[in-house]
């Protein structure tokens, strides 16, 4: 599709997510008038927040990597993330703890990590992580631009020569089976494939060409911005702003008017209704086919990713702990049959505690330390649990598994907010889970939900439903590729460039 460019052509975007501010920003730097429409009272979407004790939560994402994508979007008004953010990099940007006892610290950069790789495990697990490395490197050079990064019109997209080269390097492997020809240490391999959780896919299952998420997070390098996460949505919204972007807070979309194929308005709970010549969805897929009055053609049902659940902790503050800890159970393979086919809870748990405060400190009050703990949870579609009667003695487990290993953290607790998949499914996530769909070989690249609907001349998709998929930096793609289907032009680098058609 390509809008029909007029003297007044306007574009309304569904959701102020990172989705629907990547798009915002590409579609006002090219010139076209946009609206977006936010069902909440601040932009971010899944990127959320709650003020509570004089505590600062993201209750979202706590990762941030590629902040150059951000940067991206921000330049397609004159803006950049040096204007807008001051991002802090992680070093380390993991700490990895496991149930004997051992750790290694992850840096991205090179020589340090060789080092740390040594001391943990030896002179040649570290010279397998630098092959290890430069086969990441191999992996994202030929990966992101021609797939993650592109829009395709059908799987034949898919056969080009970059996918002959992905072949040959083992990209459609599984991705344990090719760290394990670099790295021989369990513990260390799962430095390098504990990703497919994001992927919702164990990594004996998962094929290597997710390990791209490795690249971004042991290498690429992993940042958190001053004020935290929410000052990434906030600086794109702002930067949208003052680029004309006009921003309509705390109106829910519930319907949309139709002439034909093409969509002409966008009605809200408030009862206004705004005319649009093209819309971008960033609502979750049920919603978003529902209002566009579609049932998607599919041989196989789409398959949800794992949930979680998140407890966010006021604590004693203590120095020197690091920003992100994974925290492994012993039993690493029996976690993912758990939560992905049994539909149970982690009876070995592994957790992620992100610190914020190690970053910044003003987001607790003073001698305070703020914990995130996320524990990886069956989605309501598989799970069997009754979150309203297990929830609170699990997240007690939660709490008592980050103290038994961590034992410099975690003091004096107070549980400030909780999350878990019933919650998560009356935000309207589908199946309960914020990681949206899972990436399986049927749900990837052009066998994803496309970003486009048959019979609908003027709508596009965005988010983490549609391509490229889950993530923080994959969802600011994904408004890209929603704003280059719209204006018939490829904005990828700064410079527009022709599509094909």
């Amino acid at each position: 599709m390509k809008l029909r460019r007029g003297i007044d052509e306007h574009v309304v975007v569904v959701g102020a997510g990172l989705a629907g501010l990547s798009a915002a920003l590409h579609l006002a730097g090219r010139g076209v008038r946009v609206t977006v429409i936010e069902r909440g009272e601040h932009p971010g979407g899944r990127m959320g927040r709650a003020d509570i004790n004089g505590y600062r939560l993201d209750t979202g994402p706590t990762v941030l990597t590629m902040p150059e994508l951000i940067d991206e979007a921000l330049a397609a008004v004159g803006d950049s993330v040096a204007q807008r953010l001051t991002l802090i990099p992680g070093a380390p940007a993991y700490r990895a703890s496991f149930a004997d006892g051992r750790h290694i610290d992850v840096f991205s950069d090179a020589d340090a990590m060789a080092r740390e790789v040594e001391r943990f495990a030896g002179p040649g697990e570290a010279a397998g992580y630098r092959r290890l490395r430069e086969w990441l490197t191999k992996l994202y050079e030929l990966e992101f631009d021609g797939f993650i990064g592109s829009n395709f019109d059908s799987p034949l997209s898919l056969v080009t020569p970059g996918l002959a080269r992905l072949v040959a390097m083992g990209a459609f492997r599984r991705w344990d089976n090719v760290v394990r020809k670099f790295i021989a240490d369990e513990q260390l391999r799962r430095v390098f494939t504990f990703q497919a959780l994001y992927a919702g896919v164990p990594p004996q299952r998962a094929l290597a060409v997710y390990a791209v998420i490795a690249f971004m997070d042991t290498i690429s390098g992993v940042y958190f911005p001053v004020g935290g996460m929410r000052a990434v949505p906030d600086a794109m919204a702002a930067a949208a702003e003052n680029a004309g972007v006009q921003f309509v807070y705390g109106a829910t979309v519930t319907a949309l008017d139709r002439q034909g194929s093409s969509v002409t308005a966008v009605r809200t709970s408030a009862g206004e209704r705004i005319a649009a010549d093209a819309v971008v969805l960033t609502t979750e897929l049920p919603d978003t086919y529902r209002l566009l009055g579609r049932t998607p053609r599919r041989l196989i049902p789409v398959r949800a990713a794992p949930s979680a659940v998140v407890a966010h902790i006021g604590c004693r503050a203590v120095p020197d702990s690091a920003h992100h800890t994974i925290v492994f159970g012993e039993a690493w393979e029996q976690t993912f049959r758990e939560i992905i086919d049994d539909g149970r809870t982690m009876s070995d748990p592994s957790l992620l505690v992100t610190r914020p405060t190690a970053s910044d400190p003003s987001l607790a009050p003073p001698g305070r330390d703020l914990l995130y703990v996320l524990a990886p949870a069956p989605n309501t579609d598989v799970g069997v649990i009754d979150w309203a009667t297990a929830g609170t003695g699990y997240v007690e487990g939660m709490l008592a598994a980050v103290t038994a290993r961590l034992p410099e953290v975690g003091l004096d607790p107070e549980i400030l907010h909780v999350v878990d998949p019933s919650d998560w499914a009356r935000q309207g996530m589908a199946a309960g889970t914020p990681f949206a769909l899972a990436h399986t070989f049927s749900q990837t690249g052009p066998f994803r939900p496309a970003n486009t609907v048959r019979g609908i001349d003027n709508a596009v998709l965005a988010g983490s439903s549609t391509v490229p998929g889950v993530g923080v930096p994959t969802a600011i793609i994904s408004g890209r590729l929603a704003a280059e289907r719209i204006i018939g032009t490829r904005v990828h680098g700064g410079e527009a460039k022709a599509v094909r058609p």
